[in-house]
């Protein structure tokens, strides 16, 4: 009898057991997001994998940081020939022009190398000299940089906007104003029909202050593209300024309101495609873009809706003070001819010339201003939300040589560019993976390890790429206990060949359920197996094997550092 009771009493506690433990189970996402119960499923399995992987331990090594009395941005600028020519002049005696992109491309992109093209064919001439004009394809911040520091002078700059001359002046270059408009474009935020009327119903209009307040309060994701080589970003960083203070884009308020707003941005796209990506994947809720080529993208066109904000991108026409008279008057006869009805017709074949009716409502601001806005935005831009990164490492054998040696010369100088309250660390692989330097912030004294790190790197092995990704993917997501608010970042400088360890489809869930960008850095890369790593999150690939990676590092963190 008292076996009997006691296997009827074990019975019902095994059953009573089972229920409770079901009951956990089948309640434990109850009042969790999809998005909290992702990172969980996630972070579970990144344990295992990481417990697999079982990382080795580097020995820090310091290594004094040399400062410059004055940084020699020349030197950071690739050879000039690294931006394409792409009209070439046909006579001895002829202007060059640096163009922003979308006018000096193809297609629809490419109507100032038409009206180029053209031009050349008519036979001008200056002082009895038959005459041409040159076009170089150069986005408009970085055409500053060379005229800025004198690498590169060509005699004409066409900018999209005026704000690039300004701040030219601003930085003791001389110009002459050859026409203030050779085509007509302007900026606009895109958003989603849902996400339009969502403002409209709230805020009444869709304005930079709706958005900007929406942004603020946390129920809007805004993405903007890079202020200091994107027309349309510095146009946005401006006039987000002048929204909090328009007597005073600088001032206490205005940072004051900027660092909110700033607060509440995911993140700061390094490319228009970037942020493109990440509003069709859902992860912004509108995005910025110029209306010449919202027009001529038939998706987006007849998907989002088009605000127009800020300063005109009208495309003007400058000449260098120390280009000759001849070079002048050239400029001066293109931009005549640009004004043709001819061309006139085809800008607006192309897109341009649309919403003629559009003024800023903000007048006008100085060169200085726009100076001093990019070097806010460097120093606020992650106030109260530090950035945790881990730099990832490839040290196989298939980097000896040449490629570790860029990674290291281009990883030294672009730490400059790393904000000191910004938490880092890095990790190396080859067939096992190395902690180098755990995360902490980015001090003076972990920037000496940062770059002891870098220098004593040295090349053998095979290449566990995404075992070294999980192992970051871990240290930041231990750092984030501590620091709940801060935004993660992975940066992967690597060829791209992975063949020891997990591949790409065994983490893919992994890094989507935690959402963490992982930006990569190719060095005689296999560029296609990077990009599908960095399209997972929405985060940019850069090709390290052209001449301005260090330039393109400089820029990525700028952007996002």
């Amino acid at each position: 009898m008292n076996k009997k009771v006691i296997g009827i009493l074990s019975a019902v506690i095994v059953l009573v057991c089972a229920a409770v433990f079901a009951g956990i189970y089948l309640t434990r996402n109850i009042g969790k997001s999809e998005k909290v119960i992702s990172q969980e499923s996630a972070t579970k399995q990144l344990e295992k994998m990481v417990d697999r992987i079982d990382p080795n331990i580097g020995t820090p090594m310091k290594s004094p940081i040399e400062y410059d009395a004055v940084e020699d941005e020349a030197d950071e600028l690739p050879d000039i020939d690294t931006c394409d020519v792409t009209v070439e002049a046909t006579t001895g005696l002829y202007a060059e022009i640096y163009s922003s992109p979308e006018k000096a491309g193809t297609g629809t992109d490419g109507w100032l190398c038409e009206m180029a093209e053209e031009f050349n064919q008519q036979g001008y001439e200056v002082g009895g000299q038959k005459v041409s004009i040159q076009v170089r394809k150069v986005n408009s911040g970085q055409a500053l940089d060379y005229i800025a520091t004198g690498k590169a002078v060509p005699e004409g700059f066409a900018p999209s906007s005026m704000l690039w001359v300004d701040m030219l002046n601003a930085k003791g270059v001389e110009t002459e104003t050859i026409t203030e408009s050779m085509v007509g474009n302007v900026t606009g935020i895109l958003l989603s029909e849902k996400t339009y009327k969502q403002i409209v119903d709230k805020y009444g209009s869709v304005d930079l202050k709706a958005i900007t307040e929406a942004t603020e309060a946390g129920e809007f994701a805004m993405g903007y593209t890079n202020p200091f080589a994107s027309s349309a970003g510095l146009n946005f960083l401006i006039c987000t300024l002048e929204r909090y203070d328009l007597a005073n884009p600088l001032s206490d308020t205005a940072i004051e309101g900027f660092q909110k707003f700033q607060k509440n941005v995911p993140f700061v796209a390094l490319t228009t495609m970037q942020m493109r990506d990440a509003a069709e994947n859902g992860s912004l809720d509108g995005f910025i873009m110029e209306y010449q080529s919202y027009v001529n993208d038939k998706t987006l066109s007849g998907n989002y809706k088009f605000t127009p904000y800020g300063y005109r991108h009208d495309n003007p026409l400058v000449s260098m003070v120390s280009a000759s008279p001849e070079k002048k008057e050239i400029l001066t006869q293109f931009a005549e001819y640009c004004t043709s009805e001819k061309a006139k017709k085809r800008a607006e074949e192309y897109g341009f010339n649309g919403m003629p009716d559009y003024d800023c409502e903000y007048g006008t601001v100085s060169g200085d201003v726009l100076v001093s806005a990019q070097k806010l935005y460097k120093s606020n831009k992650d106030t109260g939300r530090p950035v945790i990164g881990v730099f990832v490492t490839d040290v196989s054998g298939s980097m000896y040589g040449e490629p570790l040696a860029a990674l290291r010369a281009s990883l030294i100088n672009s730490m400059k560019y790393i904000n000191t309250e910004n938490y880092i660390g890095m990790v190396s692989y080859s067939d096992q993976v190395t902690i180098e330097l755990p995360i902490d912030q980015f001090s003076l004294e972990q920037q000496t390890l940062f770059k002891g790190a870098v220098e004593n790197l040295y090349a053998t092995g095979g290449t566990a790429t995404f075992d070294a990704i999980c192992v970051a993917l871990s240290m930041i997501n231990e750092k984030m206990a501590e620091y709940p608010d801060a935004k993660p970042m992975i940066f992967v400088l690597s060829d791209g060949e992975t063949n020891v360890g997990y591949n790409l489809s065994e983490v893919r869930d992994v890094l989507g359920g935690m959402r963490i960008p992982v930006y990569t850095i190719g060095y005689n890369a296999d560029l296609e197996a990077l990009q599908s790593i960095s399209s997972v999150n929405e985060a940019a690939s850069i090709d390290a094997s052209t001449d301005d990676v260090v330039y393109q590092l400089k820029n990525l963190f700028n952007a996002n550092m």
